[in-house]
């Protein structure tokens, strides 16, 4: 799988855990769940010569715009606000989700044999709801799920959320280094 750098200094930041006092006191089982905070900026222009490309994107390239803030601590979300972009040189496309469009989250559990992660999956409680309060028609069904995925210091957000976009198939998938702030997007 190839992988893009983004050409921007993207901004991002983590706590792995919650530290003493940080945060107002919670039930014994939330308290101890893993944390998760991220704030992601992260563009890139990408040559227009991708395999699915349009022919007018072979000469004006691609630019791809991601921005998002993410609070998760286990199952619960604290706040969760995400836009993902994409613009031609005749158009430009989005696709958002934020806390108002009735989002769950669910903590997975490690997966014996793979990398240490902590990974969550982010879906909609009722996607058809969601899509009808944009004013979206079913073009693109009613699917949404957000996997992030965080190993080290590299955060892994892998989309299949067409539910919440207008006339755009999905968000941007992309890996954002949560030390250093930059960002990949991956086609």
């Amino acid at each position: 799988m190839s992988t893009h750098a983004a050409t921007a200094t993207p901004t991002a930041t983590v706590r792995g855990a919650t530290a003493i006092g940080d945060v107002a006191p919670q039930p014994q089982s939330t308290a101890l769940a893993p944390r998760l905070d991220a704030r992601i900026a992260c563009s890139s222009r990408q040559p227009g010569a991708r395999p699915q490309a349009r022919t007018d994107d072979m000469d004006n390239g691609i630019e791809y715009a991601d921005s998002a803030e993410i609070h998760l601590q286990g199952d619960r979300i604290d706040s969760f606000r995400w836009e993902s972009s994409l613009f031609r040189h005749t158009t430009g496309v989005e696709c958002s989700i934020d806390d108002s469009d009735g989002l769950q989250a669910s903590y997975l559990p490690p997966v014996a044999g793979e990398p240490p992660a902590r990974r969550w999956r982010i879906q909609l409680q009722d996607a058809r709801a969601a899509r009808a309060r944009r004013g979206y028609d079913a073009d693109h069904g009613f699917n949404c799920s957000i996997r992030l995925e965080k190993i080290g210091e590299r955060l892994h957000v892998v989309p299949s959320c067409p539910a919440l976009c207008g006339s755009r198939e999905n968000f941007s998938a992309l890996t954002v280094d949560l030390q250093t702030g930059q960002c990949e997007y991956e086609p």
